[in-house]
């Protein structure tokens, strides 16, 4: 049964969960079927359910930030990204992350020149 996070209760008795992290988790909920139809144009060769979930993670909040968000500069997005592969995954997955989002970047180039150039934050899920 999947979880709908959009109705998680924010967690008011620590600091752990920052305004700006349950953004960008309400965020991805709220657009994953967009996320993933643009993620999928662009692993060439595979479905996105072949990918390790960590790495899919990555590349969906990534995603996120590159299409979403004016506030994150595209090299941060993918730059972090790829900072948590080779963490949390292997030098393999963090190539792959760097692909992948580097071939996003390239063809929204468009898109994502609007978002940054408008420089107000999504705020639609700031409660």
């Amino acid at each position: 049964m999947e979880r709908d996070w959009r109705s998680a209760p924010e967690r008011t008795d620590t600091g752990e969960i920052d305004a700006y992290s349950r953004s960008l988790v309400l965020g991805v909920a709220e657009e994953h079927a967009a996320i993933d139809a643009v993620l999928q144009a662009h692993v060439a060769g595979w479905s996105l359910e072949r990918l390790g979930t960590l790495e899919r993670a990555i590349l969906r909040l990534a995603t996120y930030e590159l299409l979403w968000e004016s506030g994150v500069p595209e090299a941060v997005a993918i730059d972090e990204a790829v900072g948590l592969a080779k963490r949390f995954c292997s030098d393999e997955a963090a190539a792959l992350v760097n692909g992948v989002l580097g071939s996003v970047a390239a063809s929204e180039k468009a898109r994502i020149s609007e978002i940054r150039s408008s420089g107000e934050p999504d705020t639609r899920r700031t409660t």
